[in-house]
């Protein structure tokens, strides 16, 4: 028997587990799988992690200002290891993970240290809801030099995403705990130390 599925068509075929039902994945859960595979095979990950007070549920908006703070006075974590050498930006832009469904997207909050929490907040709600609808353009997507995922507000206590190359690091927020994922090649045990204890303290500050 054949049906199709959101991302093509789907085989189905009967096994000692029953029926087996293969579907082919859309091209943007491909993209997806590539990028999570050549970031896992390519960039050497530390991971960090503090815990945070329990149960506590951050904006999105105080956590991009956090990140925007510490990334101000840490820059080799707005940075990239590139070719042998480190690239450093001048530009604090912050992708933004949004999950729906099967849909994953990051778009971009350019700029992100010259803006404050609540302004943040507004602006991250505006490029989720357009970023879902499809209305974002190309160049959103782009330019990122840090990505943050707010899994807290999800109820995850915590988690982590793989770093979005060639960017540095990538944050992610739990409920109980913040974890940083950083290329080894440019952030160090010391600095990525020191990078995710800034974003703490400014977090707990406030």
């Amino acid at each position: 028997m054949d049906r199709r599925g959101r991302g093509g068509p789907v085989l189905s075929v009967s096994g000692a587990k029953g029926e087996v039902a293969v579907l082919e994945p859309s091209a943007a859960e491909r993209a997806i799988g590539r990028r999570a595979a050549e970031s896992r095979a390519t960039v050497p990950v530390l991971e960090l992690r503090v815990e945070l007070p329990g149960g506590a549920e951050l904006s999105t908006g105080l956590l991009i200002e956090a990140c925007a703070s510490a990334l101000r006075q840490h820059p080799r974590a707005n940075g990239a290891y590139r070719d042998g050498h480190f690239e450093l930006y001048s530009r604090i832009n912050v992708g933004v993970v949004v999950a729906e469904g099967e849909r994953y997207l990051i778009p971009n909050v350019f700029d992100a240290d010259t803006k404050p929490a609540a302004e943040l907040e507004e602006a991250v709600a505006r490029i989720s809801r357009e970023a879902l609808a499809g209305a974002l353009s190309a160049s959103a997507f782009s330019g990122a030099t840090f990505t943050v995922w707010n899994a807290g507000r999800l109820g995850i206590a915590s988690a982590s995403i793989p770093v979005v190359s060639p960017q540095a690091a990538a944050l992610t927020a739990g409920t109980h705990a913040l974890t940083l994922s950083c290329d080894h090649r440019i952030l160090y045990g010391a600095l990525a130390t020191a990078f995710l204890a800034s974003v703490k303290a400014r977090l707990e500050s406030g």
